[in-house]
């Protein structure tokens, strides 16, 4: 898989555009800001996007869904319990304004894509927002993980429809049932792995001692 990242925005959003090494098509996930750079990113790839994938509707991962839904004509896949979020998007003062969107389609835990030769399940990750999911790809034993789980930390649970033990209930989730070595391509900071996340990630403590 070739994976390119794109850190975007005021608050340094990951992008990701993803296809099979040499493929012409692509899956964009989590455009979070900055569309005319994206943009000029897709073209000089030279891809076209199939389908881009929304893990969660907090602003700074949607704020160019909008846009690039036009240019690529690309539909949008968004957790079925976020769609109001991503039609009207929230934001804080000093971002935005974005514009919203209504998603062609809606996913939840249990679903499976085939979109750009992969083959995608959709795992549900709430916690840090109402209806998170996570985008695993088996083949590639790597999972798009929004901002369930970073390198070294985890996603925050003081904003609205958050939940610490929701969230640290979906990341058990991840570290059960998906092997150690699975690549985590996140929503900030840089990938890891599950393994290492296991291992020294302070915030995973509590799950260690189950």
């Amino acid at each position: 898989m070739d994976v390119r990242g794109f850190t975007v925005g005021p608050v340094q959003e990951n992008t990701w555009i993803a296809r099979r090494e040499g493929a012409t098509q692509a899956l964009l996930i989590d455009p979070g800001d900055e569309p005319e750079r994206l943009e000029q990113a897709i073209a000089a790839l030279g891809v076209t996007v199939e389908a881009i994938l929304i893990t969660h509707t907090h602003f700074d991962h949607v704020g160019a869904v909008a846009p690039l839904a036009r240019t690529t004509g690309a539909p949008v896949y968004c957790p079925a319990g976020e769609v109001q979020w991503l039609e009207h998007i929230v934001t804080f003062p000093g971002f935005g304004p974005f514009e919203g969107y209504t998603p062609e389609h809606t996913v939840a835990g249990g679903d499976r894509l085939s979109l750009a030769g992969f083959e995608i399940d959709v795992i549900s990750t709430p916690g840090h927002s109402l209806d998170h999911v996570t985008y695993s790809l088996a083949d590639e034993q790597a999972i798009f993980s929004g901002d369930v789980l970073f390198q070294g930390s985890v996603g925050r649970t003081d904003l609205p429809g958050a939940d610490h033990a929701t969230l640290m209930a979906s990341i058990a989730t991840l570290l059960d049932t998906l092997p150690d070595d699975t690549r985590v391509i996140p929503g900030h900071m840089g990938t890891t792995t599950l393994g290492r996340e296991r291992a020294t990630n302070p915030f995973l403590r509590e799950l260690a001692a189950r």
